[in-house]
């Protein structure tokens, strides 16, 4: 696939990423050229370990930290060859973002509704238009019944709920969440998963989500498993899976096979593979004999 198409059919395209954080004493190498192409209306899960480099994936879609090398791309535009004035509008309008911890995503002082509006008043529009569309937003999202609410009358799983109506407020392309389930029960959890597809399958809209949360790759059509600052594999939910997910239970879910495991091969040919296939296959040394039969690769010891 050409460049040029790459950036035509998806709406996120990151190439040989890299980013390493300095101090005084140390470097800490956060992204070792990471590649990753979605499509638009994707919905996908980035999983990974602490420190795997994942959340410096989200910031950097964001718009909020640049790579040390490589580059992003967003909607066909090279989004670290922005001016700073076109960094600010592209986070304002092409981009929702919804944290884990509510005190980032709403203001205490403001109801619901305010919150839902507050974004708004940058956007343009009269009071009417916003009053209507924030209405429209929290019923989406199923928390209109609290539009009058503060968010300290309100559960962690409501909060969240209007957090969501926010990140909305402004027609994003992507929505970005950071651990969005990370500070609720798991009831509450299955229930923003739930809401999550609600909006990508209704509104079209590309949802990005960032998780330590496994329970997640039973909901999303694309699980994306970061290790050591790269893609290591992808799980893919297969298509029968796909149409009768809404007929299981929470309880059943983890026992179907819901997904098709990949491992990936970079732009260099390389592949990552997991500590558990190593693990499976009693390779403990970092050399390992390769070699093809009947048209596969075999990997041993």
């Amino acid at each position: 696939m050409s460049e040029s198409s790459e950036l035509k059919d998806n709406i996120l395209v990151c190439d040989g990423l890299v980013k390493i954080y300095k101090t005084e004493d140390v470097e800490v190498l956060a992204l070792q050229g990471l590649e990753l192409e979605i499509a638009r209306g994707e919905l996908v899960a980035v999983i990974g370990k602490s420190g795997s480099g994942k959340s410096t994936l989200l910031n950097m879609i964001g718009g909020l930290e640049k790579p040390t090398t490589g580059r992003i791309y967003v909607d066909g535009h090279d989004l670290f060859a922005m001016s700073e004035a076109s960094l600010v509008e592209y986070r304002k309008k092409t981009v929702g973002f919804v944290w884990q911890n509510s005190r980032q995503n709403l203001f205490p002082y403001l109801t619901a509704l305010q919150n839902v509006e507050a974004p708004m008043y940058f956007m343009g529009g009269n009071r009417k238009e916003r009053h209507e569309k924030a209405l429209r937003l929290l019923k989406l999202t199923g928390i209109d019944h609290k539009a009058d609410s503060y968010p300290a009358q309100m559960s962690g799983g409501e909060q969240q709920r209007v957090a969501i109506a926010v990140a909305l407020a402004c027609d994003p392309k992507i929505l970005l969440a950071d651990e969005p389930t990370g500070a609720v029960d798991s009831k509450t959890s299955n229930m923003i998963q739930d809401l999550f597809r609600k909006l990508n399958e209704e509104l079209g809209l590309t949802i990005i989500i960032v998780t330590h949360d496994i329970s997640l790759a039973n909901k999303v059509s694309r699980v994306i498993m970061v290790s050591d600052g790269k893609i290591s594999t992808e799980k893919i939910m297969k298509e029968e899976y796909r149409k009768n997910l809404d007929e299981l239970t929470t309880d059943n879910l983890a026992e179907v096979e819901s997904h098709e495991e990949y491992s990936i091969m970079d732009k260099a040919h390389r592949v990552q593979l997991s500590e558990d296939f190593l693990e499976m296959a009693g390779i403990d040394t970092n050399k390992v004999r390769v070699e093809v039969k009947d048209g596969k690769i075999i990997i041993s010891k």
